[in-house]
């Protein structure tokens, strides 16, 4: 009972707060300081765009290489699935699969490779940083 009272009386307080017609006036350097934000946005550069035509071979790059691989991974699906059926092969080289297979040396080749490509990435990105493209 003496919730339901306290909720009537709190509610009568609201309400009389909020019939009151008082001004509310912003504090004193509030407008000022509002336009100065706006001020400084609107004076701000436009934002820098994305570079699209430096980024635009890489991505077809990526796209190819990622259908090639999703390709070749159906073809695997269907072939271990229809073993009888004639076998359509994606032969790679001779020398791919004692690239694959092989020891010490087949490490060796991934290595020198892996270091290509990350110096090459390097450079590149170096290269395309400094504007010298």
């Amino acid at each position: 009972m003496k919730r339901s009272i306290e909720r009537v009386t709190e509610s009568e307080e609201i309400d009389r707060i909020l019939s009151g017609e008082q001004d509310i006036l912003p504090s004193s350097g509030f407008a000022v300081s509002v336009m100065d934000a706006v001020r400084r946005e609107a004076g701000a550069p436009p934002p820098i765009l994305f570079p699209w035509k430096r980024a635009l071979p890489g991505l077809v790059v990526g796209g190819i290489a990622l259908s090639l691989v999703l390709i070749a991974i159906a073809s695997a699906l269907l072939q271990a699935g229809k073993a009888a059926a004639p076998q359509f092969s994606m032969s790679l080289p001779s020398v791919v699969p004692s690239l694959l297979h092989g020891g010490i040396e087949s490490a060796a080749i991934w290595t020198v490779l892996a270091l290509l490509a990350a110096f090459v990435s390097v450079k590149l990105s170096t290269r395309l940083a400094s504007g010298e493209v």
